[in-house]
């Protein structure tokens, strides 16, 4: 059997692997030309023991292979154009980063706090943040909440590098040992979810893995983030959060802003898996799907796919994992300038771009399909698509529908509560 390499070198030498055919030459003496592929052949007279072509019947292979080479000129003309129209656009996009950054650098970030609030700002952040810029907006925008200091940093670091030695040299400890709130078998469990998520982060970049140059940098990150925060400890899908600040930041403020946004109200209840908030969080984004896409919200109900099959993958990993990465950075512009809203939102514009695709699948390629979406995602067709996705239900914006429902829970929590009804 012959190789790999063994064909590719026959190839490259064209040499046959088979017999050689002693008619070729015999069938191509009447030809002006040689022919360049086997589209030629049609051309070729047939071999002896067959009955010879017509005039007709060689006319018409002729005309029929001019329209064959016609067909491939048209192919590779559409194709020239469509590369100099990708050129022109990336060009395009070139230019208008440029002039954004230099916008973003001279009159918007020294006199950020005026603004960050205004018409034109909110506009060009919706456009897509430079990358050069990308970084240090994401960071002014979610904020420093918990006065996080680079020295506090070092401190919990230092700290989740003591446990890692110590965990390393010895497995005699006190298993009922707490720190924090959070016992000893959490603790371990959290280190090695975080080693196992690691290579599971990004793994096509190969810059996460063990070896990768940004390996032991979000090693540290999220070890870090066990120490400050043993109550929370890892969980799942941070890993691919603090990636994609690390890819933006350095380290210190890349912990500073990861510990900031996990401290967010929807990313806490979350991480936290508050069920009861979980509920109102997927309750709020029907109400928004169904006056949305009321064809594909019934689909979605007729199959009994529920929004936590699909949202909490997305809201535990901010779309990092499972939208392309330019067009995650994208959603998450919009996240750092409109909050919580924009999650959802964001979902409601996947579900309306793919609407027609499924309404076609049942519940297994449903969930499938919203689990590993299209890697050749758009950022300007999703976005087209948020944009025509409407955030208010009756006259109220997200966070009003949201509270109502906080409100109703309440009350039915007191209901439930009262010393009558528990008489």
């Amino acid at each position: 059997m012959l190789t790999t390499e063994q064909l590719e070198q026959e190839k490259d030498l064209d040499v046959p692997s088979g017999p050689q055919c002693p008619l070729s030459a015999g069938r191509r003496k009447n030809l002006e030309f040689e022919p360049l592929s086997t589209t030629a052949l049609i051309l070729e007279d047939r071999p002896a023991n067959l009955p010879a072509k017509s005039v007709e019947e060689t006319q018409r292979h002729k005309m029929e292979y001019e329209e064959m080479v016609a067909g491939a000129k048209r192919r590779e003309l559409k194709e020239a154009q469509r590369k100099k129209r990708q050129m022109k656009e990336r060009h395009r996009q070139e230019d208008s980063i440029s002039n954004a950054m230099v916008i973003w650098n001279t009159e918007i970030l020294p006199h950020w706090d005026t603004m960050k609030g205004t018409r034109r700002v909110r506009e060009l952040w919706w456009q897509g943040l430079p990358p050069s810029v990308r970084g240090r907006v994401w960071s002014l925008a979610i904020g420093n909440e918990l006065n996080i200091t680079p020295e506090l940093y070092e401190i919990f670091l230092s700290r989740a590098k003591e446990k890692w030695r110590s965990y390393s040299e010895t497995s005699s400890v006190n298993d009922n040992e707490s720190d924090g709130g959070a016992s000893l078998a959490d603790r371990e469990s959290s280190l090695d979810l975080i080693k196992l998520d690691i290579s599971r982060t990004f793994p096509t970049l190969f810059i996460f893995q063990k070896g990768g140059p940004y390996h032991d940098l979000l090693h540290s990150v999220l070890g870090a983030y066990t120490c400050y925060r043993p109550d929370i400890g890892y969980v799942q899908g941070m890993s691919f959060i603090a990636a994609v600040l690390i890819l933006n930041l350095e380290e210190a403020e890349a912990f500073i802003t990861f510990a900031n946004l996990l401290n967010k109200p929807c990313q806490m209840a979350f991480f936290r898996v508050d069920h009861d908030l979980m509920l109102k969080y997927f309750a709020a984004f029907e109400i928004f799907f169904e006056e949305n896409l009321p064809r594909l919200f019934g689909h979605f109900q007729d199959n009994n796919l529920t929004p936590d099959l699909y949202l909490i993958d997305w809201i535990f990993t901010l779309y990092s994992k499972s939208l392309p990465l330019d067009v995650a950075c994208r959603v998450w512009d919009v996240f750092c300038r409109d909050g919580e809203e924009s999650l959802f939102r964001t979902g409601l514009g996947i579900l309306r771009l793919y609407e027609d695709v499924l309404l076609q699948m049942d519940f297994i390629h449903i969930a499938q399909f919203l689990t590993r979406l299209p890697e050749d995602l758009q950022s300007h067709t999703l976005f087209n698509a948020m944009a025509s996705t409407h955030m208010i239900s009756r006259n109220r914006r997200w966070a009003q529908v949201f509270s109502a429902l906080m409100k109703d829970g309440n009350k039915e929590s007191d209901k439930n509560s009262s010393p009558a009804l528990r008489s």
